[in-house]
Protein backbone atom coordinates (compact mmCIF):
# COMPACT_ATOMS: atom_id res chain seq x y z
CA UNK A 1 0.00 0.00 0.00
CA UNK A 2 1.04 3.75 -0.48
CA UNK A 3 -0.09 7.06 0.29
CA UNK A 4 -0.97 9.70 -2.03
CA UNK A 5 -0.92 13.90 -1.72
CA UNK A 6 -4.10 15.34 -0.14
CA UNK A 7 -6.95 14.96 -2.30
CA UNK A 8 -9.61 17.75 -2.36
CA UNK A 9 -13.51 16.70 -1.83
CA UNK A 10 -16.69 18.91 -2.11
CA UNK A 11 -17.71 19.91 1.06
CA UNK A 12 -21.15 21.17 0.23
CA UNK A 13 -19.92 25.15 0.26
CA UNK A 14 -18.60 26.67 -3.06
CA UNK A 15 -14.79 26.60 -1.17
CA UNK A 16 -13.02 22.83 -2.00
CA UNK A 17 -10.59 21.97 1.36
CA UNK A 18 -8.57 19.14 1.96
CA UNK A 19 -10.08 16.51 4.12
CA UNK A 20 -7.43 14.29 5.05
CA UNK A 21 -4.60 12.23 3.50
CA UNK A 22 -5.98 8.73 2.20
CA UNK A 23 -4.00 5.34 2.27
CA UNK A 24 -4.68 3.57 -1.13
CA UNK A 25 -5.55 -0.45 -0.54
CA UNK A 26 -6.40 -2.64 -3.75
CA UNK A 27 -10.26 -2.02 -2.79
CA UNK A 28 -9.96 1.67 -2.95
CA UNK A 29 -9.53 5.12 -0.76
CA UNK A 30 -10.06 4.78 3.13
CA UNK A 31 -9.89 8.30 4.52
CA UNK A 32 -7.76 8.71 7.51
CA UNK A 33 -8.02 11.25 10.35
CA UNK A 34 -7.99 15.29 10.12
CA UNK A 35 -5.09 14.70 12.56
CA UNK A 36 -2.84 13.27 10.01
CA UNK A 37 -3.19 16.20 7.61
CA UNK A 38 -2.31 18.66 9.71
CA UNK A 39 0.52 17.31 11.03
CA UNK A 40 2.22 16.27 7.82
CA UNK A 41 1.98 19.83 6.88
CA UNK A 42 3.77 20.36 9.93
CA UNK A 43 6.39 18.10 9.52
CA UNK A 44 6.83 18.90 5.57
CA UNK A 45 7.33 23.23 6.95
CA UNK A 46 9.69 21.61 9.19
CA UNK A 47 7.71 24.45 11.82
CA UNK A 48 6.43 21.24 14.40
CA UNK A 49 7.41 21.34 17.98
CA UNK A 50 9.72 17.88 18.77
CA UNK A 51 10.21 16.91 22.23
CA UNK A 52 13.25 14.18 22.53
CA UNK A 53 12.92 12.56 26.09
CA UNK A 54 16.60 11.71 26.74
CA UNK A 55 19.19 14.04 26.02
CA UNK A 56 22.41 11.27 26.35
CA UNK A 57 24.68 9.79 23.24
CA UNK A 58 21.85 9.54 20.81
CA UNK A 59 19.39 12.13 21.92
CA UNK A 60 21.28 15.22 21.92
CA UNK A 61 22.72 14.48 18.69
CA UNK A 62 19.39 14.16 17.52
CA UNK A 63 18.36 17.37 18.86
CA UNK A 64 20.69 19.06 17.38
CA UNK A 65 20.34 17.38 13.43
CA UNK A 66 16.41 18.58 14.02
CA UNK A 67 17.08 22.24 15.42
CA UNK A 68 19.89 22.76 12.09
CA UNK A 69 17.09 21.42 9.36
CA UNK A 70 14.42 24.06 11.24
CA UNK A 71 12.34 22.17 13.96
CA UNK A 72 11.93 23.90 16.91
CA UNK A 73 13.01 21.04 20.27
CA UNK A 74 12.66 20.79 23.46
CA UNK A 75 15.14 18.21 25.10
CA UNK A 76 13.42 16.55 28.11
CA UNK A 77 15.96 15.06 31.00
CA UNK A 78 15.49 13.85 34.26
CA UNK A 79 19.14 14.70 35.01
CA UNK A 80 19.26 18.53 35.99
CA UNK A 81 23.00 18.28 35.24
CA UNK A 82 22.64 17.58 31.55
CA UNK A 83 19.38 20.02 31.11
CA UNK A 84 21.50 23.19 32.77
CA UNK A 85 24.46 22.31 30.18
CA UNK A 86 22.11 22.79 27.24
CA UNK A 87 20.35 25.44 28.52
CA UNK A 88 24.25 27.27 29.28
CA UNK A 89 24.74 26.12 25.45
CA UNK A 90 27.21 23.16 26.26
CA UNK A 91 27.31 19.71 25.39
CA UNK A 92 28.51 16.59 27.24
CA UNK A 93 28.42 14.18 24.28
CA UNK A 94 30.70 13.66 22.19
CA UNK A 95 30.83 14.39 18.47
CA UNK A 96 28.13 17.28 19.36
CA UNK A 97 30.27 20.21 19.98
CA UNK A 98 29.41 23.38 22.08
CA UNK A 99 29.33 25.73 18.98
CA UNK A 100 26.39 23.72 17.45
CA UNK A 101 24.36 23.54 20.86
CA UNK A 102 24.96 27.23 21.29
CA UNK A 103 23.97 28.42 17.92
CA UNK A 104 20.55 26.13 18.15
CA UNK A 105 19.93 27.75 21.42
CA UNK A 106 20.52 31.25 20.26
CA UNK A 107 18.11 31.01 17.53
CA UNK A 108 15.38 29.29 19.58
CA UNK A 109 15.72 26.26 18.16
CA UNK A 110 16.86 24.51 20.97
CA UNK A 111 16.20 24.11 24.52
CA UNK A 112 16.34 21.65 27.85
CA UNK A 113 13.86 20.68 30.74
CA UNK A 114 13.19 17.99 32.57
CA UNK A 115 9.44 19.03 32.90
CA UNK A 116 7.88 16.40 30.96
CA UNK A 117 4.71 19.43 30.33
CA UNK A 118 7.15 19.77 26.90
CA UNK A 119 5.80 17.19 26.01
CA UNK A 120 2.00 17.60 25.87
CA UNK A 121 3.00 21.02 23.84
CA UNK A 122 4.84 18.71 21.23
CA UNK A 123 3.53 17.77 17.95
CA UNK A 124 6.60 14.71 17.76
CA UNK A 125 7.92 12.83 20.26
CA UNK A 126 11.04 10.64 20.40
CA UNK A 127 12.18 8.52 22.97
CA UNK A 128 15.58 7.62 23.94
CA UNK A 129 16.05 6.59 27.16
CA UNK A 130 18.58 4.34 28.39
CA UNK A 131 17.29 0.12 28.42
CA UNK A 132 20.38 -1.23 30.86
CA UNK A 133 20.12 -4.86 32.20
CA UNK A 134 19.02 -5.33 35.45
CA UNK A 135 21.11 -7.48 37.61
CA UNK A 136 19.66 -10.93 36.82
CA UNK A 137 20.58 -10.29 32.85
CA UNK A 138 17.03 -9.30 32.29
CA UNK A 139 15.66 -6.02 30.40
CA UNK A 140 14.82 -3.31 32.78
CA UNK A 141 12.45 -1.04 30.70
CA UNK A 142 11.87 0.71 33.60
CA UNK A 143 13.01 3.98 31.87
CA UNK A 144 10.59 3.07 28.93
CA UNK A 145 7.66 2.94 31.14
CA UNK A 146 8.19 5.83 32.84
CA UNK A 147 8.89 7.93 29.94
CA UNK A 148 5.13 6.77 28.09
CA UNK A 149 3.34 6.90 31.87
CA UNK A 150 4.29 10.59 32.04
CA UNK A 151 3.52 11.15 28.18
CA UNK A 152 0.18 9.46 28.56
CA UNK A 153 -0.66 11.85 31.30
CA UNK A 154 0.14 14.88 29.22
CA UNK A 155 -1.32 13.42 25.88
CA UNK A 156 -2.95 15.20 23.66
CA UNK A 157 -4.45 14.06 19.55
CA UNK A 158 -2.47 14.47 16.79
CA UNK A 159 1.12 13.65 17.90
CA UNK A 160 3.34 11.49 16.64
CA UNK A 161 5.50 9.12 19.46
CA UNK A 162 8.35 7.71 18.71
CA UNK A 163 10.31 4.86 20.31
CA UNK A 164 14.26 5.00 19.37
CA UNK A 165 15.36 3.05 22.57
CA UNK A 166 16.85 -0.83 22.07
CA UNK A 167 14.67 -3.20 23.07
CA UNK A 168 12.56 -6.54 22.87
CA UNK A 169 10.58 -7.67 20.00
CA UNK A 170 6.95 -6.68 21.22
CA UNK A 171 7.93 -4.27 23.47
CA UNK A 172 5.81 -1.05 21.89
CA UNK A 173 3.00 -3.29 20.83
CA UNK A 174 2.97 -5.25 24.44
CA UNK A 175 3.91 -2.36 27.06
CA UNK A 176 3.99 1.18 25.16
CA UNK A 177 0.59 0.74 22.73
CA UNK A 178 -1.48 -0.28 26.10
CA UNK A 179 -0.03 2.59 28.12
CA UNK A 180 -1.10 5.44 25.79
CA UNK A 181 -4.82 4.15 24.48
CA UNK A 182 -5.71 3.97 28.24
CA UNK A 183 -5.93 7.46 28.19
CA UNK A 184 -8.75 6.78 25.55
CA UNK A 185 -7.03 8.08 22.06
CA UNK A 186 -7.19 5.79 19.53
CA UNK A 187 -3.82 4.72 17.50
CA UNK A 188 -3.50 5.23 14.03
CA UNK A 189 -6.80 7.68 14.47
CA UNK A 190 -6.01 9.87 17.25
CA UNK A 191 -2.11 9.38 17.47
CA UNK A 192 0.28 7.96 15.51
CA UNK A 193 3.14 5.49 17.01
CA UNK A 194 6.19 3.80 15.75
CA UNK A 195 9.50 2.63 16.57
CA UNK A 196 12.44 3.53 14.83
CA UNK A 197 15.96 2.12 16.35
CA UNK A 198 18.74 4.46 16.96
CA UNK A 199 21.75 4.03 14.74
CA UNK A 200 24.24 5.74 16.49
CA UNK A 201 27.79 4.91 16.37
CA UNK A 202 29.99 7.53 18.61
CA UNK A 203 32.90 8.79 17.00
CA UNK A 204 32.29 7.34 13.52
CA UNK A 205 33.01 10.52 11.19
CA UNK A 206 31.73 8.60 7.78
CA UNK A 207 28.20 7.71 9.02
CA UNK A 208 26.00 10.14 11.00
CA UNK A 209 22.44 10.33 11.53
CA UNK A 210 21.45 11.96 8.48
CA UNK A 211 23.44 9.59 5.94
CA UNK A 212 22.40 6.25 7.91
CA UNK A 213 19.23 4.59 6.60
CA UNK A 214 16.63 4.86 9.35
CA UNK A 215 14.30 1.73 9.69
CA UNK A 216 10.87 2.81 10.60
CA UNK A 217 8.00 0.46 11.58
CA UNK A 218 4.74 1.87 12.61
CA UNK A 219 2.08 0.12 14.66
CA UNK A 220 -0.46 0.69 11.77
CA UNK A 221 -0.03 1.90 7.83
CA UNK A 222 -1.31 5.48 9.01
CA UNK A 223 1.68 5.71 11.78
CA UNK A 224 4.45 4.04 9.73
CA UNK A 225 3.72 6.66 6.94
CA UNK A 226 3.58 9.57 9.31
CA UNK A 227 6.72 8.50 10.64
CA UNK A 228 8.36 8.00 7.76
CA UNK A 229 7.80 11.29 6.72
CA UNK A 230 9.32 12.69 9.70
CA UNK A 231 12.77 11.06 9.47
CA UNK A 232 12.46 11.87 5.23
CA UNK A 233 13.41 15.76 6.21
CA UNK A 234 16.87 14.97 8.16
CA UNK A 235 17.73 11.48 7.05
CA UNK A 236 18.96 10.74 3.15
CA UNK A 237 17.37 6.83 3.41
CA UNK A 238 14.81 5.73 5.23
CA UNK A 239 13.43 2.24 5.15
CA UNK A 240 9.81 1.59 6.20
CA UNK A 241 8.90 -2.01 7.57
CA UNK A 242 5.95 -3.75 8.22
CA UNK A 243 5.45 -3.59 11.95
CA UNK A 244 6.78 -2.39 15.22
CA UNK A 245 8.14 -5.75 15.62
CA UNK A 246 9.89 -6.07 12.61
CA UNK A 247 11.99 -2.89 13.78
CA UNK A 248 12.95 -3.99 16.53
CA UNK A 249 14.06 -7.38 15.56
CA UNK A 250 16.10 -5.64 13.05
CA UNK A 251 17.98 -3.39 15.29
CA UNK A 252 18.56 -6.86 17.65
CA UNK A 253 19.87 -8.51 14.45
CA UNK A 254 22.29 -5.87 13.06
CA UNK A 255 24.14 -6.40 16.83
CA UNK A 256 23.42 -9.79 16.97
CA UNK A 257 25.17 -10.20 14.02
CA UNK A 258 28.24 -8.87 15.12
CA UNK A 259 28.09 -10.27 19.05
CA UNK A 260 28.17 -13.88 17.15
CA UNK A 261 30.84 -12.86 14.10
CA UNK A 262 33.26 -11.11 17.06
CA UNK A 263 32.79 -14.16 19.90
CA UNK A 264 33.59 -16.84 16.72
CA UNK A 265 36.68 -15.17 15.60
CA UNK A 266 37.71 -14.60 19.13
CA UNK A 267 37.51 -18.29 19.92
CA UNK A 268 39.55 -18.68 16.65
CA UNK A 269 42.08 -16.40 18.57
CA UNK A 270 42.23 -18.68 20.93
CA UNK A 271 42.55 -21.52 18.81
CA UNK A 272 45.52 -20.06 17.22
CA UNK A 273 46.68 -19.28 20.45
CA UNK A 274 47.46 -23.19 21.01
CA UNK A 275 48.41 -23.61 17.93
CA UNK A 276 51.40 -20.99 17.50
CA UNK A 277 49.76 -19.21 15.05
CA UNK A 278 49.19 -15.26 14.41
CA UNK A 279 45.24 -14.77 14.69
CA UNK A 280 45.78 -11.50 12.93
CA UNK A 281 47.83 -12.63 9.99
CA UNK A 282 44.80 -15.55 9.73
CA UNK A 283 42.67 -12.69 9.49
CA UNK A 284 43.96 -10.86 7.11
CA UNK A 285 45.12 -13.60 4.71
CA UNK A 286 41.52 -14.67 4.85
CA UNK A 287 40.59 -11.11 3.90
CA UNK A 288 41.93 -10.50 0.68
CA UNK A 289 39.33 -13.30 -0.52
CA UNK A 290 36.63 -10.99 -2.48
CA UNK A 291 33.28 -12.51 -1.70
CA UNK A 292 32.55 -15.00 1.11
CA UNK A 293 34.46 -13.37 3.99
CA UNK A 294 33.79 -10.47 5.90
CA UNK A 295 36.97 -9.88 8.17
CA UNK A 296 35.88 -9.26 12.19
CA UNK A 297 38.88 -8.61 14.62
CA UNK A 298 39.30 -10.31 18.33
CA UNK A 299 39.30 -8.20 21.54
CA UNK A 300 40.10 -8.14 24.86
CA UNK A 301 36.16 -8.44 25.27
CA UNK A 302 33.06 -6.80 24.06
CA UNK A 303 32.29 -3.15 25.65
CA UNK A 304 29.51 -0.43 24.89
CA UNK A 305 25.83 0.04 25.63
CA UNK A 306 24.45 -2.20 22.33
CA UNK A 307 26.89 -5.12 21.39
CA UNK A 308 27.33 -6.86 24.98
CA UNK A 309 23.92 -6.09 25.58
CA UNK A 310 21.30 -6.26 23.45
CA UNK A 311 21.11 -9.84 22.16
CA UNK A 312 20.31 -10.63 25.79
CA UNK A 313 17.20 -8.74 24.72
CA UNK A 314 16.59 -11.55 22.14
CA UNK A 315 17.62 -14.41 24.17
CA UNK A 316 15.33 -13.44 27.11
CA UNK A 317 12.03 -12.53 24.84
CA UNK A 318 12.96 -15.80 23.11
CA UNK A 319 13.11 -17.67 26.55
CA UNK A 320 9.65 -16.22 27.46
CA UNK A 321 8.25 -17.99 24.45
CA UNK A 322 9.63 -21.63 25.31
CA UNK A 323 12.60 -21.16 23.01
CA UNK A 324 16.50 -21.51 23.82
CA UNK A 325 18.65 -18.85 21.58
CA UNK A 326 22.08 -21.50 22.01
CA UNK A 327 24.21 -19.84 19.44
CA UNK A 328 23.04 -16.15 20.69
CA UNK A 329 24.00 -17.50 24.58
CA UNK A 330 27.52 -19.58 23.32
CA UNK A 331 28.54 -16.22 21.67
CA UNK A 332 28.32 -14.40 25.25
CA UNK A 333 29.88 -17.15 27.31
CA UNK A 334 32.88 -17.15 24.56
CA UNK A 335 33.27 -13.36 24.87
CA UNK A 336 32.55 -12.89 28.83
CA UNK A 337 35.90 -14.86 28.98
CA UNK A 338 38.28 -13.09 26.54
CA UNK A 339 39.07 -10.64 29.69
CA UNK A 340 40.09 -13.42 31.70
CA UNK A 341 42.48 -14.76 28.26
CA UNK A 342 44.39 -11.16 28.30
CA UNK A 343 44.86 -11.86 32.44
CA UNK A 344 46.37 -15.30 31.51
CA UNK A 345 48.59 -13.78 28.35
CA UNK A 346 49.95 -10.99 31.12
CA UNK A 347 50.85 -13.73 33.33
CA UNK A 348 52.65 -15.68 30.04
CA UNK A 349 54.44 -12.20 29.31
CA UNK A 350 55.35 -11.47 32.48
CA UNK A 351 56.80 -15.20 33.35
CA UNK A 352 59.09 -14.48 30.20
CA UNK A 353 61.14 -11.80 32.57
CA UNK A 354 61.09 -14.04 35.67
CA UNK A 355 58.28 -12.49 37.38
CA UNK A 356 54.55 -12.76 38.41
CA UNK A 357 51.03 -10.67 38.16
CA UNK A 358 51.82 -10.61 42.28
CA UNK A 359 53.42 -7.64 43.27
CA UNK A 360 53.86 -6.31 39.53
CA UNK A 361 53.30 -2.81 38.31
CA UNK A 362 51.00 -3.28 35.41
CA UNK A 363 49.74 -0.24 33.54
CA UNK A 364 46.52 -0.32 31.18
CA UNK A 365 46.61 2.05 27.84
CA UNK A 366 43.10 2.76 26.88
CA UNK A 367 40.09 1.80 29.54
CA UNK A 368 37.30 3.29 27.00
CA UNK A 369 34.75 0.44 25.04
CA UNK A 370 36.58 1.47 21.98
CA UNK A 371 39.09 3.56 20.47
CA UNK A 372 38.57 7.25 20.57
CA UNK A 373 35.71 7.88 22.07
CA UNK A 374 34.95 8.72 25.98
CA UNK A 375 32.31 6.08 26.87
CA UNK A 376 33.51 2.97 29.46
CA UNK A 377 30.34 1.13 29.73
CA UNK A 378 30.68 -2.22 30.17
CA UNK A 379 34.41 -1.90 28.78
CA UNK A 380 36.10 -4.95 29.04
CA UNK A 381 39.46 -2.83 30.35
CA UNK A 382 37.40 -2.73 33.51
CA UNK A 383 37.22 -6.16 34.01
CA UNK A 384 40.94 -6.59 32.87
CA UNK A 385 41.85 -4.26 35.27
CA UNK A 386 39.98 -5.90 38.55
CA UNK A 387 40.85 -9.23 37.57
CA UNK A 388 44.74 -7.94 38.24
CA UNK A 389 44.10 -6.16 41.28
CA UNK A 390 42.54 -9.47 42.57
CA UNK A 391 45.81 -11.17 41.78
CA UNK A 392 47.92 -9.09 43.40
CA UNK A 393 49.22 -6.41 40.95
CA UNK A 394 49.88 -2.78 41.24
CA UNK A 395 46.91 -1.42 38.65
CA UNK A 396 47.27 1.87 36.61
CA UNK A 397 46.16 3.54 33.46
CA UNK A 398 46.22 5.92 31.31
CA UNK A 399 43.32 7.32 29.06
CA UNK A 400 42.97 10.60 27.12
CA UNK A 401 39.12 10.60 27.45
CA UNK A 402 38.57 8.96 30.76
CA UNK A 403 40.57 11.39 33.85
CA UNK A 404 39.37 9.30 36.47
CA UNK A 405 37.40 6.37 36.99
CA UNK A 406 35.50 5.10 40.11
CA UNK A 407 33.61 1.63 39.09
CA UNK A 408 33.61 -1.92 40.48
CA UNK A 409 35.56 -1.01 43.26
CA UNK A 410 38.13 0.85 41.04
CA UNK A 411 39.38 4.63 42.53
CA UNK A 412 41.62 5.58 39.95
CA UNK A 413 42.74 8.67 38.07
CA UNK A 414 44.69 8.52 34.68
CA UNK A 415 48.17 8.94 34.79
CA UNK A 416 50.55 10.82 32.50
CA UNK A 417 52.39 8.38 29.93
CA UNK A 418 56.23 9.52 30.44
CA UNK A 419 59.05 7.39 28.96
CA UNK A 420 59.67 7.26 33.19
CA UNK A 421 56.41 5.47 33.83
CA UNK A 422 56.44 3.10 30.76
CA UNK A 423 59.97 2.64 32.23
CA UNK A 424 58.68 1.41 35.67
CA UNK A 425 56.20 -0.43 34.46
CA UNK A 426 56.87 -4.47 34.48
CA UNK A 427 54.19 -4.88 31.88
CA UNK A 428 51.95 -2.51 29.47
CA UNK A 429 48.95 -3.54 28.18
CA UNK A 430 46.92 -1.85 24.99
CA UNK A 431 43.42 -2.92 25.73
CA UNK A 432 41.79 0.28 23.77
CA UNK A 433 44.14 1.66 20.60
CA UNK A 434 43.09 5.41 20.61
CA UNK A 435 44.78 7.21 17.97
CA UNK A 436 46.67 9.38 19.99
CA UNK A 437 48.82 6.24 20.92
CA UNK A 438 52.22 6.06 19.21
CA UNK A 439 52.73 2.56 19.64
CA UNK A 440 56.36 2.64 18.16
CA UNK A 441 57.22 4.95 20.77
CA UNK A 442 55.17 2.73 23.74
CA UNK A 443 56.98 -0.32 22.63
CA UNK A 444 60.68 1.28 22.35
CA UNK A 445 60.49 2.80 25.96
CA UNK A 446 58.36 -0.71 27.36
CA UNK A 447 60.14 -3.36 29.12
CA UNK A 448 57.14 -6.13 28.19
CA UNK A 449 53.81 -5.66 26.75
CA UNK A 450 50.62 -7.09 25.83
CA UNK A 451 48.97 -6.60 22.90
CA UNK A 452 45.28 -7.01 22.54
CA UNK A 453 44.42 -5.02 19.54
CA UNK A 454 47.03 -5.62 17.09
CA UNK A 455 48.28 -1.86 17.48
CA UNK A 456 52.21 -2.85 17.39
CA UNK A 457 51.29 -4.72 14.17
CA UNK A 458 54.72 -4.18 11.91
CA UNK A 459 56.96 -3.10 15.10
CA UNK A 460 60.20 -4.80 15.09
CA UNK A 461 61.03 -5.81 18.78
CA UNK A 462 63.40 -8.07 20.49
CA UNK A 463 61.98 -11.45 21.00
CA UNK A 464 59.29 -11.94 23.64
CA UNK A 465 59.04 -8.41 24.60
CA UNK A 466 55.62 -7.79 22.73
CA UNK A 467 52.61 -10.71 23.48
CA UNK A 468 50.24 -10.13 21.09
CA UNK A 469 46.09 -11.55 21.78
Amino acid sequence: MRFTHAHYYDTGRDDLRPVSYVQVKPDGYIIMSEHMATLRKRLEARNALVAVVGMGYVGLPLAVVLGKVGFRVTGVDTSSHKVSLIEAGKSDVQGVSEFEVAGLKAVGKLSATSDYAAVGEADVIVVSVPTPLNKTGDPDVSFIMHAFEEIRNRQRPGQLVILESTTYPGTTYELVLPKLESGGLKVGEDFYLAFSPERVDPGNPVYTITNTAKVVGGMTPACTEIASLFYQQFINEVVPVSSTQTAEMAKLLENTFRSVNIALVNEVALMCDRLGVDVWEVIDAAGTKPFGFMPFYPGPGLGGHCIPIDPHYLAWKLRTLNFHSRFIELAGEITRSMPAHVVSKVGDALNQFEKSIRGSNILVLGITYKPDVADIRESPALDIMVMLEAKGASVSYNDPFIPEISVDGLEMSSTDLTVELLGSTDCVVIATNHGEYDAEWIVEHSGCLVDTRNATKGISSEEGKVVKL
